[in-house]
């Protein structure tokens, strides 16, 4: 997926320049077209990355009995950009997943019938269309732009960037992938980047979901070598990576320069660190040991993560200066629920602490309809500062802090997980019936922290 953000980010550089202008007509495009029935926009951006395994033109020596036979993916994975534009998860769905695909038009145009088939079958029998329906189906997350590389496409733009360094536990010897290489850490070129990606059976325990963690790995390597490593200013690698890159991908024909453009500027800031790799929750399935499935609640619980990291940080007002950014943990918090609703308090506490709010007390309010953030008038100066970070943690439209408080009509103590209780203004909220929720603070949650791959993760795997 990194070669999909890279494509885009080298943009915001060279886009002025009509020379890349002319480059753009040469990238094949397809219209996204998969029905009148999809998600609503988030605010987020999700970019949906299919590796083709066609075996036609210069990818014929991968496979010359499968030429003009169409092309299959093992590689499925959707890149999420929050819509501030700080944080991207990289969500990697198994092949072998057997999954509820949708009612499709084939790639011959005749109807495919929906039913249980493995994930791949989407994109190997409906092509692009096909595959964003089923995933959106599955997720209730809508796709925004799709980018298909090939294996030839793949291996120009690894040579391109002069390399990617990967780690190996112990000697491969895979003829099927095309690696030879021993242990240990080795700078791989095109074709060596390709084996390493692709081999399955000769590292980790042969799964899909071992390999998947390798290409996570990778890709995440990509990225940390593209914004760190000087491709964005070094005029030579970087044409050498956009005409590789042209001759790589195809995409929707949404994803024009323009829209490159505006991605660009708005994901510019985002380096490696950033970049977080996920595979989805799966278990085995019952009637196949050599496949799985979405593991529930584990697998709807991510989706609904995902769904709901709506984060935006307000511009400041122009001509005025941003006040400086006060963090959760210096926030003490009053929570009182004025919504009836038995155990709201504790509840909405739980949650803000979880975020690192010092949260002090929990009690009921007087019932109302409208939810409140409040601070006292005597804290004027700086109330409304410890305010906002309240506010900013509630989801939907953001709410501005009122001055004044309201009386409880019971408080009790709440202990605080905060391993030190701030000074500074305390911060009241009052829970109405129209209650909007607690922000999620990132797509993965804290029962799939363990599951990440991103830049600390050891690359010997």
């Amino acid at each position: 997926m990194s070669v999909a953000l890279t494509f885009v980010l080298v943009t915001t550089v060279l886009g002025a320049y009509a020379y890349y202008r002319n480059l753009e007509g040469d990238i094949p495009r397809e219209p996204i077209d998969p029905g009148a029935s999809r998600p609503p926009e988030t605010g987020a951006l999700n970019v949906l990355l299919v590796g083709s395994d066609s075996r036609d033109g210069d990818n014929r020596k991968y496979g010359a009995t499968s030429v003009g036979k169409g092309e299959r993916t093992d590689t499925i994975m959707m890149l999420h950009i929050s819509p501030n534009r700080d944080k991207a998860t990289m969500i990697s769905f198994p092949r072998d997943s057997m999954v509820v695909i949708p009612e499709c038009k084939g790639r011959n145009g005749a109807v495919l019938p929906g039913g249980i088939r493995q994930i791949n079958s989407a994109f190997n029998d409906g092509g692009i269309n096909c595959t964003v329906k089923t995933l959106e189906a599955l997720t209730n997350i809508k796709i925004n732009h799709f980018v298909k590389v090939d294996f030839t496409g793949f291996k120009g733009i690894i040579d391109a960037i002069g390399g990617i360094e990967i780690c190996l536990p112990k000697p491969v010897n895979d003829p099927k992938a095309k690696l030879v290489l021993g242990a240990g850490r080795h700078v791989v070129n095109g074709e060596q980047a390709l084996g390493y990606v692709r081999t399955r059976y000769a590292l980790g325990d042969g799964s899909d979901l071992s390999r998947i963690q390798r290409q996570q790995v990778f890709l995440n390597q990509v990225l940390e070598k593209v914004t760190d490593g000087g491709l964005l200013t070094d005029p030579i690698k970087l044409n050498g990576f956009l005409q590789a890159a042209v001759q790589a991908v195809t995409v929707d024909d949404g994803l024009t320069l323009d829209r490159m453009l505006d991605i660009a500027n708005s994901v510019k800031g985002l380096t490696a660190k950033e970049l977080k790799g996920i595979t989805v929750p799966v278990e085995s399935y019952p009637t196949d040991k050599n496949r799985v499935q979405f593991s529930q609640p584990a697998a709807g619980n991510f989706f609904e993560s995902v769904r709901n990291d709506d984060e935006v940080t307000a511009s400041p007002t122009p001509g005025k200066s941003a006040a400086p950014k006060i963090e959760n943990e210096q926030v003490r918090v009053q929570v009182l629920n004025a919504t009836g609703e038995t155990g709201k308090a504790i509840q909405v506490a739980d949650e803000l602490a979880a975020q690192g709010f010092a949260v002090i007390e929990v009690g009921n309010a007087p019932a109302t309809e409208t939810t409140a953030i409040r601070y006292a008038k005597k804290d004027e100066q700086d109330g409304q500062a410890y305010a906002d970070a309240v506010a900013g943690r509630l989801s939907k439209d953001k709410r501005t802090p009122v001055a004044g408080k309201v009386k409880p009509l019971n408080t009790q103590p709440y202990t605080s997980k905060a391993a030190k209780v701030p000074e500074g203004p305390i911060v009241q909220l009052v829970i109405g019936k129209d209650w909007p929720g607690v922000r999620v603070v990132s797509a993965i949650p804290d029962s799939l922290k363990d599951k990440v791959v991103d830049n600390t993760t050891d690359p010997c795997l």
